[in-house]
């Protein structure tokens, strides 16, 4: 259930008898031929599909993330790490007041990843709360059933090209892009890094197959919600 479809006394009755709540996490920022928004996209609907058999509130995505070396890109929004982390334990500290008690926190961009030592860090000061921080895109499953279908999967490349985060009017190069050398681009600055990228796609195809996505995505979608209903021991 959408956060955004509920008003305050339905929560409140939700929290009569569950103390579950979703809150994704995304970015705005290059993606090559794909929208901006991909990571807040994917985070947001994994987080509601997965959410909804259950009838547990989902937060709306936080949309900026941790993103410095796509800045030279514009569009690219970027907060500070410090920033993020306060953010997020705003928001957490919210939820915990009002009285959620167990939150899975969906992350759509891997430079987030600095929020599970904040999650961490809020369980050890919050007694009987529960954090779960879950990596949609690279959970074991997920991650398996798309190396299944190609081994070579990046930021910005077929990976992340599902029909909800194209773009009308823009056709991507047909041909797979040579893989960057990741180490070195993080040793670089955004300027740098640009010229290293190019378009964005990290390497491998831009596109693959609907169906083989659709794949992808229900195993996503699955492993998400079996987080959400059996994952808090």
């Amino acid at each position: 259930m959408r956060i955004d479809a509920m008003n305050w006394m339905q929560v409140e009755e939700w929290l009569r008898h569950d103390d579950r709540a979703v809150l994704p996490l995304g970015s705005t920022e290059q993606h090559a031929w794909l929208s901006l928004a991909v990571d807040s996209i994917l985070a947001a609907r994994v987080s509601e599909e997965a959410a909804e058999p259950l009838g547990v509130p989902v937060f709306p995505v936080l949309p900026y993330g941790i993103a410095p070396a796509f800045t030279a890109y514009p569009g690219t929004v970027s907060l500070r790490a410090e920033t993020h982390l306060r953010v997020v334990r705003d928001v957490l500290e919210s939820l915990h007041r009002s009285g959620f008690r167990r939150i899975l926190v969906v992350n759509g961009h891997g430079g987030n990843d600095p929020a599970r030592a904040a999650a961490a860090e809020f369980m050890g000061e919050h007694a009987g709360c529960r954090i779960r921080f879950h990596n949609w895109w690279n959970a074991p499953r997920t991650l398996a059933r798309a190396r299944l279908h190609d081994p070579v999967g990046t930021h910005a490349s077929w990976m992340e090209n599902f029909p909800w985060t194209r773009l009308a009017g823009q056709v991507p190069p047909a041909a797979a892009k040579p893989v960057v050398d990741t180490e070195r681009l993080r040793a670089v600055p955004p300027g740098e890094a640009r010229r290293l990228l190019g378009d964005g796609n990290f390497g491998g195809l831009y596109q693959r197959a609907d169906a083989e996505m659709l794949d992808i995505w229900e195993t996503a979608v699955a492993e998400t919600r079996e987080i959400l209903a059996e994952g808090w021991a």
